[in-house]
């Protein structure tokens, strides 16, 4: 059975940072790119950030660009989003994206998504 565990929402302050981490299970986790989204109420889900099955290809949504970094360890089946200079628009919950063939920012592209973790940045 397919799983992705997130960790590492929670609050944090204007121009602080904050660490996510998913970790998969039951899945050939090197074999796909992974991913990261993000959504508020009452708007659509937003793309944030691919990474292909080496790790070596990312893509950035404009608003994170410069701002957050997407990494993968493929030895820990784990995806990472390092989150700095975070802003109060940043607020919002966040979820893991997995099993894509190709990275991709379409939210239908991937098989499996993790619970989502809130975070919520302070002004």
């Amino acid at each position: 059975q397919v799983q992705l565990v997130e960790s590492g929402g929670g609050l944090a302050q204007a121009g602080g940072s904050l660490r996510l981490s998913c970790a998969a299970s039951g899945l050939s986790f090197s074999n796909y790119a992974m991913g990261w989204f993000r959504q508020t109420p009452g708007k659509e889900r937003e793309f944030l950030a691919t990474i292909g099955w080496s790790g070596r290809y990312t893509n950035y949504a404009d608003s994170v660009k410069g701002r957050f970094t997407i990494s993968r360890d493929n030895a820990k089946n784990t995806v990472y989003l390092q989150m700095n200079s975070l802003k109060p628009e940043d607020t919002a919950v966040y979820y893991c994206a997995g099993g894509a063939g190709v990275p991709s920012g379409l939210s239908y592209e991937y098989k499996f998504w993790g619970q989502g973790t809130r975070v919520t940045v302070s002004s």
